[in-house]
């Protein structure tokens, strides 16, 4: 797509800090890192969100994540990491190309990436469940 900032990386158009490339999956480094290390792995293909993703190319960029996570392990002292894809604004996606983010994270690093606001009420839990069920068949 002509606008997606995503795809004018992949494309070359805009500079990125590679970290990662093969047929499918383009990953580099956040300009704006939550800490060192912090990569995003993308699609070649534009996809807007999870929903949009082929099956296939999902399951290759989760291997490339895999990879990648443990070249940052490896690669950073880390304490711990989060494989994290913001899907929709409501989510806080900014940029509408389906991206996962894999974020160093240490201990003590001040990065607190959600906080329960509320517990299920009597019933309620159940009910959801199986309405998520019914749409699996």
């Amino acid at each position: 797509m002509e606008n997606c900032l995503f795809c004018n990386i992949i494309e070359g158009n805009v500079p990125s800090t590679k970290v990662y490339e093969d047929e499918h999956v383009y990953a580099f480094l956040d300009i704006n890192p939550i800490n060192v290390g912090h990569t995003l792995v993308i699609p070649k293909e534009h996809c807007a969100d999870i929903h949009d993703i082929p099956e296939d190319t999902l399951q290759h960029i989760m291997s490339v994540v895999k990879k990648l996570s443990t070249a940052i392990k490896k690669s950073t002292e880390l304490d711990g990491i989060n494989i994290s894809m913001n899907n929709g604004k409501a989510a806080g996606q900014i940029i509408f190309h389906s991206h996962i983010h894999i974020i160093p994270r240490f201990e003590k690093d001040g990065f607190e990436p959600w906080k329960s606001k509320r517990e299920y009420k009597e019933g309620e839990a159940a009910k959801i469940a199986e309405r998520i069920q019914e749409e699996l068949l």
